[in-house]
């Protein structure tokens, strides 16, 4: 429980970073989307890793969004599974090597919010 509430509060505070300004995002999602590239060649299973840590950031800037913002938003809707976000994040990677995989998250993240209303 404590493990789980210690992650919890360390996507909260990275959400709260991240909507303050400019931030150094850290961790396996702070790479260039051609690092991930190379990784998930490399290595298959650090795909998982990087969509872990996809979900990750995405559920903290949701729990840090503000009243009214994204309320309801559901980040695994029956529209894109999982497996279609994961396959959105390499196609995304694979256009834009030089932008950071954290971008393509942000670019996942705005999609699976829908058209701007």
């Amino acid at each position: 429980m404590g493990r789980v509430r210690s992650g919890v509060l360390a996507w909260f505070g990275l959400a709260m970073a991240v909507q303050a300004g400019p931030t150094k995002i850290v961790g396996i999602g702070a790479a260039s989307c051609a690092r991930f590239g190379a990784d998930a060649a490399a290595h298959p299973a650090m795909e998982r890793d990087y969509f872990a840590w996809a979900q990750g950031f995405m559920s903290g800037a949701l729990i840090r969004a503000p009243d009214g913002v994204d309320e309801g938003l559901d980040l695994a809707p029956p529209s894109m599974p999982l497996a279609a976000q994961a396959d959105f994040l390499r196609t995304f990677c694979v256009a834009n090597p030089a932008t950071d995989y954290s971008d393509a998250v942000r670019a996942l993240y705005h999609r699976l919010r829908g058209p701007a209303s």
